[in-house]
C-alpha cells in the first residue's frame, strides 16, 4: 500500500517537478537540451544486444563504478546513468567505447516506464545508497535482473526502514545481490531481512588512480619552483579557512602555493574573488608565486593532488560528510581533513591508524597542519607512502563484481 502511494504521489507532481528540471536548468544544474532525459525520453538508441545498465548518482560514485564499467564494456555494451552535469561530464570524458551516458529519469512512474521500455536493460547495477521505488519495481517488472553494489546503509537509515520493514523487504529483497562497502554497511542490510549481502571491501578503495596529463603536469611543475599544498573538493565555508591560512603561511614559506580546487567549478571566479582575485585556471591564468591558484576546471583533480605533497579534503570542515580520501592516498599523498568524515569512516579508520592523516577543526589548527608538513617534506612523504600501501592490496574487487553481475545475467 505504501509503495502504492508513493507512486500515485510521484505521478501527481510530476507537472512540478517539470518545473523544477527547468529553474534547475536555468542556473545550470541541468542540461538544457537533454532535460527530456530526466522524464525518460531517450536521446540516443538503444545498443543492439545484452544490456546493463548502471546508475551512479553523482562523480564520486561515477569515478568509483569505473573499473567496473569498463570490465562489463568489454563482455557488452552498457548504460550509465548519472543525475548531475558534472558527472555527466566526466563520463563523456572517461566512459569506454562500449558504454553510452543518460540522465538518470526522475522517479516519477511515467518517466520510468518510459526509460525502461526504450532501454530494457538485461540487469541494473545501483550504486550505493540509490534506492527509489519506482526504478526498482519497474526493474522487477520488466525482469531486468538488479544488483547493489558498494552498497551504503547508515544506522539512521535502517532505523527508519524497520518502521517500514515490509516495504525494505519488498525493495532490498529484490536484489540479486547486495554488496555492502563496509561490515557495518552489511550488518544493516542483514537487519533488513536481506539473504544474500557480500563483504568484498569497498569500491572507492580499488579504484584505479586518477589520471593526468603528463604535460600539464610538467608545466604546472615547472611554474610552481617554491612550496605548495592542496585543498581539493572545498565548499563555501572552507575556502575562506583555505585563504587565511595561506595568508598566515607566506611569511614563514615565501612564495608558497596554496591550490585550490572547488568541489564546484562554477564557482571559480566566486572563489577567486574570496583569495584576493587569484588567478584562475578556467581563464587561463598559470600559478603566480606567493598566491592562491584556483584550479576550477574539471577531471584535473589527479593532476593537482601530484603537484602537492599533501592535501586538505573538503567538505569536512563544514560539516557535510567528508569527499574521497582514498583518491590521494592511492598517489602517495597523505591528507588533512575536518571532523566530519561520515561518508568515509571506514577510509578515516585506516589512515589513522596508519598515521597518514591529520584532523583539524578550525583555521589554527589547519595552519598548525599545513605548516608540519610544510615544514618537513620528508615527514609528508613518509605518511603518503603509508597512505598508498593501506589501500594497495585491494585490486581484485572490480574483476570480482564485474563477474558477479555478467554471471548473473547470462
Amino acid at each position: 500500500m505504501i509503495l502504492k502511494v508513493y507512486a500515485r504521489a510521484t505521478s501527481l507532481a510530476a507537472p512540478a517537478l517539470r518545473q523544477m528540471l527547468r529553474r534547475r536548468a536555468a542556473r545550470g544544474k541541468e542540461m538544457t537540451q537533454r532535460l527530456g532525459e530526466r522524464e525518460g525520453i531517450a536521446s540516443l538508441p538503444r545498443p543492439a544486444g545484452r544490456l546493463i545498465w548502471v546508475h551512479a548518482a553523482s562523480v564520486g560514485e561515477t569515478i568509483s563504478a569505473l573499473p567496473v564499467i569498463n570490465l562489463l564494456a568489454a563482455a557488452g555494451p552498457v548504460l550509465l546513468t548519472t543525475g548531475t552535469v558534472t558527472s555527466a561530464k566526466l563520463a563523456a570524458e572517461r566512459l569506454p567505447e562500449n558504454a553510452v551516458h543518460q540522465f538518470v529519469p526522475l522517479d516519477v512512474p511515467g518517466w520510468v516506464a518510459r526509460f525502461m521500455d526504450h532501454w530494457r536493460p538485461d540487469a541494473a547495477v545501483f550504486l550505493e545508497s540509490e534506492i527509489w521505488p519506482n526504478l526498482l519495481s519497474a526493474c522487477d517488472a520488466r525482469g531486468s535482473s538488479r544488483f547493489l553494489i558498494n552498497g551504503r546503509l547508515s544506522a539512521a537509515s535502517t532505523r527508519n526502514w524497520l518502521r517500514v520493514k515490509g516495504v525494505a523487504k519488498n525493495l532490498l529483497g529484490g536484489f540479486a545481490a547486495i554488496h555492502a562497502q563496509s561490515a557495518g554497511d552489511a550488518a544493516n542490510f542483514r537487519a533488513m531481512g536481506v539473504a544474500l549481502v557480500l563483504e568484498w571491501g569497498n569500491l572507492k578503495f580499488h579504484a584505479a588512480p586518477l589520471p593526468c596529463d603528463d604535460a600539464a603536469l610538467a608545466a604546472l611543475r615547472a611554474a610552481i619552483p617554491g612550496p605548495a599544498w592542496l585543498a581539493a573538493s572545498t565548499h563555501p565555508g572552507e575556502e575562506a579557512l583555505v585563504f587565511a591560512a595561506h595568508q598566515a603561511l607566506l611569511p614563514e614559506f615565501p612564495g608558497l602555493v596554496t591550490l585550490l580546487v572547488p568541489r564546484h567549478p562554477e564557482r571559480g571566479a566566486e572563489v577567486a574573488a574570496l583569495c584576493g582575485n587569484a588567478p584562475r585556471r578556467a581563464l587561463g591564468h598559470s600559478p603566480q608565486s606567493g598566491q592562491v591558484y584556483v584550479a576550477d576546471t574539471l577531471g584535473e583533480l589527479g593532476l593537482f593532488f601530484r603537484l602537492a605533497p599533501f592535501a586538505f579534503i573538503g567538505n569536512s570542515l563544514v560539516g557535510f560528510g567528508g569527499h574521497n580520501i582514498v583518491e590521494p592516498a592511492l598517489l602517495a599523498r597523505p591528507v588533512i581533513c575536518g571532523p566530519h568524515l561520515e561518508n568515509f569512516e571506514e577510509a578515516a579508520a585506516r589512515l589513522r591508524a596508519a598515521n597518514a592523516m591529520q584532523e583539524v577543526v578550525d583555521a589554527p589548527s589547519l595552519i598548525a597542519a599545513v605548516r608540519g608538513w610544510l615544514a618537513e617534506p620528508p615527514a609528508a612523504e613518509a605518511a603518503g607512502s603509508r597512505a598508498a600501501a593501506i589501500f594497495a592490496d585491494m585490486e581484485q574487487l572490480p574483476e570480482r563484481l564485474s563477474r558477479l553481475i555478467l554471471d548473473g545475467v547470462s
